[in-house]
């Protein structure tokens, strides 16, 4: 379990390269046969990649997150951003093709991840935080989510965004989550900018080649930075903080949030002609 501390908007000046990518992002989650986890201290989320093989990977133990069980105060969402697998949560099997997202609530005991086939194995990105009260364990397939078209293929951000944890399709405590995925032709996502001051959320950016790169945009609107991030790599947004991103080449991005509510229009636009 990493440790992601983070920073607030008047420490970013002093920050190098490196020191922001230390702060705001989280590398190297997706190793074959390990699990991997971060815990942040914006709003305590917790983000974690597991990559079984031949043998499954399991994890359960609230050590790291001072309860006896990890699952005590928390719930989490498993999206699969590779092949076939399954996930057994205290003796019931799940079984998630690419794109199908598993809600965890809280109450759980033990959690299973396996590959149907080690040669094209499951890749589960994590999202967990704390959760006041408990909520049934959920699949929710790619055909359930929720879609909705977005954007402009003129501006180049046309995009269609998949709701998979939410109070319209499977609720939560406080937990969301889903999939946003830019249209062919175009390369930006989150557009236009926005802040939401009553959450913060984490990006996976996933389904790019090894040669492309997604430029994210992050800091106060008139104080904005840059984190280049790879395939697989997670860009963790704090309250304060715009998001957006533009792509080298084809890319998707899983969303989480948590915070004060799960209201998903309680935003702030910002217009572009407003950044510096």
């Amino acid at each position: 379990m990493e440790q992601r501390y983070g920073a607030g908007p008047d420490q970013i000046d002093g920050m190098n390269t490196t020191q922001l990518r230390e702060n705001f992002m989280v590398e190297r989650l997706f190793v074959p046969g390990q699990i991997s986890f971060a815990y942040t201290h914006f709003d305590r989320m917790i983000v974690g990649g597991a990559v079984p093989g031949e043998k499954a990977l399991g994890f359960g133990d609230g050590k790291d997150v001072g309860t006896n069980l990890f699952f005590d105060a928390r719930e989490m969402g498993i999206a699969n951003l590779g092949g076939a697998g399954w996930i057994e949560v205290d003796g019931t099997r799940y079984e998630l093709a690419n794109r199908d997202v598993l809600y965890i609530g809280r109450g759980a005991e033990t959690v299973s991840l396996g590959s149907d086939d080690a040669k094209s194995p499951a890749r589960f990105y994590m999202n967990s935080v704390p959760a006041g009260h408990s909520v049934p364990t959920r699949l929710i397939t790619r055909a359930e989510s929720k879609i909705l078209e977005m954007g402009d293929a003129e501006k180049s951000n046309r995009r269609s965004l998949a709701m998979y944890i939410h109070p319209e399709v499977a609720p939560s405590c406080l937990l969301l989550m889903g999939i946003t995925d830019p249209a062919k032709g175009s390369v930006w996502n989150t557009m236009p900018p926005h802040l939401h001051e009553r959450r913060m959320e984490a990006y996976c950016y996933f389904d790019l080649s090894d040669e492309d790169r997604v430029m994210h945009f992050m800091g106060r609107p008139d104080n904005t930075r840059h984190l280049v991030v790879a395939n697989g790599d997670v860009v963790l947004s704090p309250a304060w903080s715009i998001h957006m991103g533009a792509g080298t080449g084809p890319y998707g991005f899983v969303w989480g949030m948590t915070g004060e509510n799960q209201e998903y229009t309680d935003v702030s636009p910002v217009a572009i002609k407003e950044l510096r």
